[in-house]
């Protein structure tokens, strides 16, 4: 099973420069998401590999936590370095952290 982060840790790892990947639906990622996370939803995954590394670790994130953590196992079963943020977007946001509104990457 993946590893659960923090928002806070993930707060640190945004700031050192880590990849973030939010796998919440296109309206859901549009209406506010932590900033610099990429956009790959969860049904497109197994299409978007090359989104994700072996070598070093993604964050993943989703609204609460549940969909990023299927994500997380199953790129963890492919070989893949990733983590789950506990909480997701929707305990990013309770906390008053900056979200960005963009358009879907």
């Amino acid at each position: 099973m993946a590893n659960e982060v923090s928002i806070n840790e993930l707060e640190q790892a945004i700031a050192s420069g880590e990849k973030v990947v939010d796998v919440r639906e296109d309206w859901e990622f549009t209406d506010g998401h932590v900033p610099t996370a990429k956009h790959v939803a969860l049904n497109s995954i197994p299409e978007n590999l090359d989104e994700f590394s072996k070598e070093s670790k993604t964050w993943i994130i989703c609204q609460s936590g549940g969909r990023s953590m299927t994500a997380a196992n199953f790129l963890e079963a492919q070989g893949y370095k990733v983590v789950s943020v506990a909480g997701g977007t929707g305990a990013w946001i309770q906390a008053g952290k900056d979200v960005s509104i963009e358009a879907s990457n």
